[in-house]
């Protein structure tokens, strides 16, 4: 499936986007926590980003451009996931 990062996503995952392969029957969590592990040191991408599994508990989620609020959802995987963090402004 594909992972989309947004703003602070984006900057602790150090790449825009990536692909991620699963096991059928993967769930966001499941998704989630393997992004979570593949990206520990946002250091390493880029200085003074915060790590992703800080920005990942305060996001919300598109599943296919809908919003995915169950992270016990069953993912396909041709799943577009889309990590949206939370932005400042109007």
């Amino acid at each position: 499936m594909l992972i989309r990062y947004f703003g602070a996503a984006q900057a602790a995952a150090g790449v825009e986007e990536e692909k991620v392969v699963l096991p059928d029957g993967s769930t966001l969590a499941d998704v989630l926590d393997v992004l979570i592990r593949e990206h520990p040191d946002p250091g390493a991408q880029t200085k003074g980003a915060p790590a992703l599994e800080s920005v990942i508990a305060r996001s919300s989620f598109l599943r296919n451009e809908i919003a995915c609020k169950d992270r016990s959802a069953v993912l396909e995987d041709q799943d577009i996931i889309d990590i949206l963090p939370p932005f400042a402004g109007g």
